[in-house]
C-alpha cells in the first residue's frame, strides 16, 4: 500500500482538524490486491483506487466523501470464462457517536451511509467494503446467456394421468 506517513488508512479521530478537510488516496501494491481478491473470492484485481476527504460535520460528526475506482476479474456465471470489469463507485458515509453498532443475530440497519464513531477511521476496511458492494452479481461474458427457456422443442406430452378421473369420483359420478 501506500506509504502510512504519507496517507495513513486508519485515521485517529482525536487527531483529525474539524476546521479543514483530511485528504485520503489509497491504492494497494499488487500483493495487497491479490489478497483483496482472494478475500473477497474474485479471480483479480488489477487496479485499486480510493481517493476522497473526510470532513467535520456539526460538533461532533465526520463525513467521509470519495471515489472508488477499480478494475476487477470475475468467473462469467454462464461459461466460467473470465470478466473484467471497470468499476467507478462514489461512497459516502458519515460517523456519528450518536449512533449505536447492532446488536443481536439478524438486524437491519435503517440508513446505510451511517456509521458509529469510533476512537478510528479505517480508511481500508471502507475501501474493501465499498468494492465487495459494488462488485457485479452476476458477470457475464460477451455473448453469453441461458438458454431461451420457452425453447423452440416441442414439449413431449405426458400421456400419464394419474389423478384424472379423482374429481369424478369425489363428486360421486361414476360414469
Amino acid at each position: 500500500m501506500t506509504t502510512p506517513e504519507s496517507h495513513p488508512q486508519r485515521l485517529r479521530v482525536a487527531h483529525l482538524n474539524p476546521k479543514t478537510p483530511t485528504p485520503f488516496h489509497l491504492r494497494p501494491d499488487e500483493a495487497t490486491r491479490a489478497a483483496m481478491a482472494d478475500e473477497l473470492g474474485i479471480d483479480a484485481l488489477s487496479r485499486l483506487d480510493f481517493r476522497g476527504d473526510l470532513r467535520a460535520q456539526g460538533s461532533d460528526s465526520w463525513v467521509l466523501t470519495g471515489t472508488l475506482s477499480a478494475r476487477v476479474t470475475q468467473p462469467c456465471v454462464v461459461t466460467l470464462k473470465p470478466v473484467r470489469s471497470d468499476i467507478q463507485e462514489p461512497v459516502r458515509i458519515q460517523f456519528s457517536p450518536h449512533v449505536t453498532p447492532p446488536q443481536g443475530e439478524e438486524i437491519e440497519m435503517p440508513d446505510e451511509t451511517l456509521e458509529p464513531l469510533g476512537n478510528f477511521i479505517d480508511l481500508t476496511a471502507i475501501m474493501v467494503e465499498a468494492l465487495s458492494l459494488a462488485l457485479p452479481e452476476y458477470p457475464r461474458a460477451p455473448g453469453a446467456g441461458l438458454p431461451d427457456a420457452t425453447g423452440t422443442a416441442e414439449p413431449a406430452t405426458d400421456t400419464r394421468r394419474p389423478f384424472a378421473g379423482l374429481d369424478k369420483l369425489l363428486r360421486g359420478d361414476e360414469s
